[in-house]
């Protein structure tokens, strides 16, 4: 059996590279078909497929600008050549499963969610205080509006939807009329382990550096009760971000996986201020023993369960959050209860899970559609 892994792009591993590294490691000969890959960007387990990019890695500037193409992702991500194949699995939070695949195979999407900025976060990437208000009315929503028409008229190419949690299954219902098997993400919680240091008086964020992350709640929340606060992760709003922090704010960057790890271990929490689709960090987190502070939405609902391995706060407020901190100071938390639920979202249980939901899509008869 030809297997094709298609994924939207290799620039890092976050929570959709780590989906992809476990779905390598069930088909080992399977070529990958991504938009972008910069070598060295992604694990030693991914990059030792066989990995093809589109014309668009050879655009201006790609390296570092490549967000800047997104009108022409669409294109390129049909112009993949899949013949041969008897299986696709698209890894997707963009256009990736949009992808082409021959008449005979059958194509299963992990969807880590609908294209965000062309359904409900376009404001949040190019609303009028982003990008200007001629541009963000004149230019972006038109490109923007032409993308979800294309989404959601490409959402029939996949056999069968998996969501990554209840909070975007409910997403795909609503922007592409389909049903979804949940699966949640994976979370390496043999390597993420609680440590015997105490804690110290930091909150942390683990994050990359996009709106919707909502970082600045965080860093105004800390100013508020005076708590110094560390940041890990880089992104396009590092700068802005910079402007808004004070002393007690320390940028550290994305550190390699055994720094990340003394981070969680070494925090009094973490805090997830924006919503999530699901969250592996704080999943992380979790596993590390420690708890976590998050706005109760999306995936958060799934993970952490208030008073018990963090809290949950209701509005995405400065104010809302400094009044969980509080309240967290209050609680007192077992890390061995906290590194129990993480234990749910384990590397072992998710690539059984995958495996019997393709095994089962290739076992039905051919045409069936989820």
């Amino acid at each position: 059996m030809k297997v094709a892994l298609v994924h939207d792009w290799l620039t890092g591993m976050r929570g959709g590279e780590k989906v992809l590294e476990v779905v390598c490691g069930l088909y080992p000969d399977a070529d990958i078909h991504t938009l972008f890959h910069w070598r060295g960007s992604v694990s030693a387990a991914i990059e030792r497929h066989r990995i093809h990019t589109s014309f668009l890695q050879h655009m201006p500037l790609a390296r570092s600008q490549y967000r800047r193409y997104l009108p022409l992702f669409p294109m390129a991500i049909e112009q993949f050549d899949l013949d041969g194949c008897d299986l696709v699995i698209s890894s997707s939070h963009c256009a990736a499963k949009g992808v082409v695949a021959p008449g005979r195979a059958r194509h299963v999407c992990y969807c880590h969610s609908p294209m965000r900025y062309a359904w409900d976060q376009f404001d949040a990437y190019f609303g009028p205080e982003r990008v200007g208000a001629v541009a963000s009315r004149w230019l972006y929503r038109p490109v923007l509006s032409r993308l979800a028409r294309w989404d959601a008229a490409t959402a029939h190419r996949v056999h069968r939807f998996i969501a990554n949690s209840r909070h975007v299954a409910a997403r795909i219902r609503r922007y592409y009329n389909r049903e979804t098997t949940i699966v949640y993400p994976p979370v390496d919680t043999v390597f993420y382990q609680p440590s015997a240091v105490s804690p110290e008086s930091h909150f942390l964020i683990v994050s990359a550096f996009v709106p919707y992350k909502r970082i600045e709640i965080a860093i105004d929340a800390c100013r508020r009760i005076g708590a110094p606060l560390r940041i890990v992760g880089d992104g396009p709003d590092r700068e802005r971000l910079q402007r808004m922090s004070g002393s007690d704010v320390t940028f550290l960057g994305a550190l390699p996986d055994e720094q990340l790890r003394s981070e969680y271990q070494r925090a009094r929490a973490l805090i997830m201020p924006g919503e999530e689709d699901f969250g592996i960090v704080p999943v992380e987190a979790q596993a590390c023993g420690r708890p976590v502070v998050a706005l109760a939405r999306g995936g958060a609902l799934e993970t952490v369960t208030d008073g018990e391995t963090g809290v949950l706060f209701a509005e995405a407020t400065p104010e809302s959050l400094a009044d969980a901190l509080r309240r967290m100071d209050r609680l007192s938390f077992e890390p061995a209860r906290i590194r129990a639920s993480a234990e749910r979202f384990s590397r072992d249980r998710h690539a059984s899970a995958m495996q019997g939901v393709i095994d089962d899509t290739l076992a039905a008869p051919v045409g069936t559609q989820w």
